[in-house]
């Protein structure tokens, strides 16, 4: 995967230097640009997304900060009640009827 995209980053440059030429120190623009891309995308994810983890499980407690799905319990049935069985499967009651 690494070679794969270093022909494609190889590729991309080409095209943008047979697009724009080298005048006007453009290639210098782009790496200036990617530079100041790359710092904010570091300082994003590795100072304000853990900030963000460790405020809300230390703010609002560890039970708001954790992703809590809930889960379907199933229902019992009444004690002397009988639960009639069906042996029609899922699947059969969405197919249309083609008689």
């Amino acid at each position: 995967m690494g070679w794969l995209a270093g022909i494609s980053l190889a590729l991309a440059l080409m095209l943008v230097g047979y697009v724009f030429g080298g005048s006007d120190h453009f290639f210098g623009r782009l790496f200036s640009a990617f530079l100041v891309l790359f710092w904010l995308l570091a300082v994003t994810f590795l100072a304000v997304v853990p900030f963000v983890t460790w405020a809300t499980a230390h703010w609002f407690g560890r039970d708001w900060a954790e992703a809590s799905t809930p889960v379907a319990r199933p229902r019992r049935a009444a004690a002397g009640a009988v639960v009639p069985r069906t042996t029609i499967s899922p699947a059969s009651s969405r197919r249309p009827q083609t008689r």
